[in-house]
Protein backbone atom coordinates (compact mmCIF):
# COMPACT_ATOMS: atom_id res chain seq x y z
CA UNK A 1 0.00 0.00 0.00
CA UNK A 2 1.50 2.95 -0.87
CA UNK A 3 1.31 6.10 1.50
CA UNK A 4 1.09 9.76 0.55
CA UNK A 5 3.14 12.23 2.70
CA UNK A 6 1.66 15.44 3.67
CA UNK A 7 3.22 18.69 3.96
CA UNK A 8 2.94 22.01 5.57
CA UNK A 9 3.71 25.54 5.22
CA UNK A 10 3.11 28.83 7.54
CA UNK A 11 2.56 31.70 5.99
CA UNK A 12 2.42 35.27 7.09
CA UNK A 13 -1.09 36.79 5.72
CA UNK A 14 -3.29 40.09 6.04
CA UNK A 15 -5.96 37.69 7.45
CA UNK A 16 -3.16 36.33 10.11
CA UNK A 17 -1.47 33.27 10.08
CA UNK A 18 -2.68 30.50 7.28
CA UNK A 19 -0.70 26.72 7.34
CA UNK A 20 -1.38 25.21 3.94
CA UNK A 21 -1.87 21.51 4.00
CA UNK A 22 -0.94 18.94 0.59
CA UNK A 23 1.06 16.14 -0.79
CA UNK A 24 2.60 16.26 -4.45
CA UNK A 25 -1.08 15.75 -5.88
CA UNK A 26 -3.24 17.70 -4.01
CA UNK A 27 -3.70 20.21 -1.42
CA UNK A 28 -6.15 19.10 1.18
CA UNK A 29 -6.14 21.76 3.45
CA UNK A 30 -5.62 26.17 3.88
CA UNK A 31 -6.91 26.70 7.44
CA UNK A 32 -6.48 29.69 9.69
CA UNK A 33 -4.39 29.76 12.78
CA UNK A 34 -5.82 32.05 15.65
CA UNK A 35 -2.46 31.45 17.49
CA UNK A 36 0.79 32.17 16.14
CA UNK A 37 2.70 28.82 16.31
CA UNK A 38 6.00 28.27 15.79
CA UNK A 39 5.68 24.67 15.36
CA UNK A 40 8.49 23.55 12.58
CA UNK A 41 7.63 21.43 9.71
CA UNK A 42 10.05 19.26 7.19
CA UNK A 43 10.13 21.26 3.89
CA UNK A 44 6.96 21.04 1.98
CA UNK A 45 6.36 19.99 -1.42
CA UNK A 46 6.19 21.62 -4.64
CA UNK A 47 2.97 21.71 -4.75
CA UNK A 48 2.51 23.60 -0.84
CA UNK A 49 5.04 25.86 -2.16
CA UNK A 50 2.90 26.68 -5.12
CA UNK A 51 -0.03 27.01 -3.40
CA UNK A 52 1.90 29.72 -1.27
CA UNK A 53 2.71 31.99 -4.10
CA UNK A 54 -0.11 32.12 -5.56
CA UNK A 55 -2.16 33.06 -2.12
CA UNK A 56 0.72 35.54 -1.62
CA UNK A 57 -0.05 37.15 -5.42
CA UNK A 58 -4.49 36.75 -4.59
CA UNK A 59 -3.69 38.80 -1.20
CA UNK A 60 -1.19 41.43 -3.49
CA UNK A 61 -4.33 42.02 -6.09
CA UNK A 62 -2.48 40.30 -9.06
CA UNK A 63 -4.31 36.73 -8.88
CA UNK A 64 -8.31 36.64 -9.20
CA UNK A 65 -7.96 32.56 -9.60
CA UNK A 66 -6.49 29.56 -8.54
CA UNK A 67 -4.63 26.61 -10.43
CA UNK A 68 -4.00 23.85 -8.06
CA UNK A 69 -5.52 20.28 -7.59
CA UNK A 70 -7.15 20.21 -4.37
CA UNK A 71 -9.21 17.39 -2.64
CA UNK A 72 -10.66 17.08 0.57
CA UNK A 73 -12.54 14.41 2.36
CA UNK A 74 -16.84 14.37 2.11
CA UNK A 75 -19.93 13.15 1.29
CA UNK A 76 -21.60 13.55 -2.00
CA UNK A 77 -23.80 16.80 -0.88
CA UNK A 78 -20.28 18.28 0.73
CA UNK A 79 -18.61 17.80 -2.95
CA UNK A 80 -21.58 19.01 -4.46
CA UNK A 81 -21.89 22.08 -2.67
CA UNK A 82 -18.04 23.02 -2.32
CA UNK A 83 -18.20 22.43 -6.30
CA UNK A 84 -20.35 25.15 -6.81
CA UNK A 85 -18.31 27.25 -4.80
CA UNK A 86 -15.59 26.96 -7.20
CA UNK A 87 -18.23 28.61 -9.25
CA UNK A 88 -18.93 31.70 -7.79
CA UNK A 89 -16.56 34.54 -9.45
CA UNK A 90 -14.29 36.90 -7.94
CA UNK A 91 -15.44 39.59 -6.15
CA UNK A 92 -19.24 38.36 -6.02
CA UNK A 93 -21.32 36.88 -3.63
CA UNK A 94 -24.65 34.48 -3.44
CA UNK A 95 -26.80 33.97 -0.54
CA UNK A 96 -27.16 30.71 1.32
CA UNK A 97 -30.65 30.08 -0.36
CA UNK A 98 -29.38 30.53 -3.82
CA UNK A 99 -26.65 28.26 -3.12
CA UNK A 100 -28.71 25.54 -1.94
CA UNK A 101 -31.27 25.98 -5.35
CA UNK A 102 -27.68 25.32 -7.32
CA UNK A 103 -27.55 22.01 -6.13
CA UNK A 104 -31.06 21.61 -6.66
CA UNK A 105 -32.41 21.35 -3.22
CA UNK A 106 -33.68 24.26 -2.10
CA UNK A 107 -34.54 23.07 1.41
CA UNK A 108 -30.93 22.10 2.58
CA UNK A 109 -30.13 25.88 3.27
CA UNK A 110 -28.80 24.67 6.98
CA UNK A 111 -26.70 22.12 5.60
CA UNK A 112 -25.33 24.20 3.05
CA UNK A 113 -24.65 26.08 5.86
CA UNK A 114 -22.99 23.40 7.53
CA UNK A 115 -21.22 22.37 4.54
CA UNK A 116 -19.51 25.67 4.13
CA UNK A 117 -18.30 26.03 7.63
CA UNK A 118 -16.45 22.04 6.92
CA UNK A 119 -14.77 23.45 4.13
CA UNK A 120 -11.19 23.08 4.81
CA UNK A 121 -9.60 24.94 1.76
CA UNK A 122 -9.85 28.65 2.39
CA UNK A 123 -10.25 31.09 0.32
CA UNK A 124 -9.52 28.66 -2.78
CA UNK A 125 -12.55 27.33 -2.15
CA UNK A 126 -14.64 30.68 -1.54
CA UNK A 127 -16.74 29.80 1.12
CA UNK A 128 -16.55 33.65 2.46
CA UNK A 129 -18.34 34.58 -0.92
CA UNK A 130 -21.74 33.30 1.04
CA UNK A 131 -23.96 35.67 2.30
CA UNK A 132 -27.16 35.49 3.91
CA UNK A 133 -30.41 36.50 1.64
CA UNK A 134 -30.53 39.82 3.70
CA UNK A 135 -26.93 40.60 2.10
CA UNK A 136 -25.45 40.46 6.10
CA UNK A 137 -22.34 38.57 6.68
CA UNK A 138 -23.34 35.23 8.74
CA UNK A 139 -21.23 32.91 9.83
CA UNK A 140 -17.48 32.34 8.54
CA UNK A 141 -15.34 29.42 10.15
CA UNK A 142 -12.67 31.96 10.43
CA UNK A 143 -14.43 34.65 12.21
CA UNK A 144 -16.56 37.70 10.64
CA UNK A 145 -13.51 39.90 10.51
CA UNK A 146 -11.71 37.90 7.91
CA UNK A 147 -14.88 37.02 5.92
CA UNK A 148 -15.30 41.05 5.33
CA UNK A 149 -11.36 41.51 4.66
CA UNK A 150 -11.59 39.24 2.16
CA UNK A 151 -14.81 40.08 0.58
CA UNK A 152 -13.74 44.08 0.63
CA UNK A 153 -9.94 42.99 -0.99
CA UNK A 154 -11.94 40.95 -3.56
CA UNK A 155 -14.24 43.85 -4.08
CA UNK A 156 -11.99 46.85 -4.14
CA UNK A 157 -12.65 48.25 -1.25
CA UNK A 158 -9.53 48.10 0.92
CA UNK A 159 -6.15 50.18 0.47
CA UNK A 160 -4.00 47.25 -0.75
CA UNK A 161 -0.27 48.63 -0.17
CA UNK A 162 1.94 46.33 -2.43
Amino acid sequence: MDTVSSSHLRIDTPVGPLLISGTDTHISGINFLDEDSSEAFPPPSALVQECARQLREYFAGERKAFELPIAQPGTDFQQGVWAQLLTIPYGQTISYQALARRIHNPKSIRAVGTTNGKNNIAIIVPCHRVIGSDGSLTGYAGGLWRKRWLLDHEQGDLFMIK
